[in-house]
């Protein structure tokens, strides 16, 4: 897997917002008009989109995030999705509207048996694990529930189920622009030999590239957003300043 990085689209109530440490009550809204946005992305040059439905995280109904998804899915490029799928259905249901892959997060905690036949049924290019952390530890239901359990004991345990990627979040510097955990992403992939993509704080183009130097190690790409969405990172030059680093 070449090293790619992903524009985030959080969904709140069919609109693309951002959240402070995944704060629903630190919440800016940057657009009503989520194609539009997944459009400016692409036409900066990217391949991938990351979509989150955070009324999904929430275990809110977030009914007017699924129905804006096929529109998303439409989009010439590639998608991932993940928030408040808890089920075979729901995976499935989101695999059927065009998405590439499907992002499991609270259900790895809480079912791990369904991750397993999720990557048994689907295969594992298309079942991507989520693994959100604060203070070494793992949290769960839109971030919102504690667990006792570190990235690394979850991150063995679903590569035996078959996962093979992993999105690895720090939940201290989400949406607040204060670089990269890269160390702790890296360390993850050391950990799991899983291939690890790496999300929050990204402030700047360095952090990317940091991302990008353990790219032999197993971290294959990083989720920016608010920085694109603040004009911190100018998407189009980010690429262009990827190709070079991959030579």
């Amino acid at each position: 897997m070449s090293f790619t990085i992903f524009p985030a689209i959080d969904l709140r109530n069919g609109r693309v917002v951002r959240l402070k440490y995944g704060d629903p009550n630190q919440q800016t809204t940057f657009s009503d008009d989520p194609v539009a946005m997944g459009e400016r992305w692409l036409a900066s040059g990217s391949e991938w989109l990351h979509i989150v439905n955070l009324d999904g995280a929430f275990d809110e109904a977030g009914q007017v995030n699924w129905e804006i998804l096929p529109s998303l899915a439409n989009l010439p490029c590639k998608l991932q999705f993940g928030g408040g799928v808890r089920s075979l259905n729901d995976v499935e249901t989101v695999l059927n509207t065009g998405v590439d892959r499907v992002i499991l997060g609270t259900v790895a905690i809480e079912n791990p048996d369904l991750v397993k036949t999720a990557v048994s049924q689907f295969g594992a290019e298309r079942i991507v694990v989520g693994i959100d952390a604060r203070d070494g530890r793992v949290k769960t239901r839109g971030w919102q529930t504690d667990t006792a359990v570190s990235p690394a004991e979850l991150g063995r345990q679903m590569a035996e189920n078959g996962v093979k990627t992993v999105v690895y979040t720090d939940i201290n510097r989400d949406g607040v622009l204060t670089g990269v955990n890269a160390e702790a992403t890296v360390q993850l992939a050391r950990d799991t030999n899983l291939n690890v993509i790496a999300s929050g704080g990204v402030a700047s183009f360095e952090d990317i590239s940091k991302c990008h130097g353990f790219a032999d190690e197993g971290v294959v790409g990083v989720i920016t957003g608010r920085a694109i969405y603040d004009g911190r990172i100018d998407l189009n030059e980010a690429f262009n300043r990827l190709k070079e680093l991959a030579g």
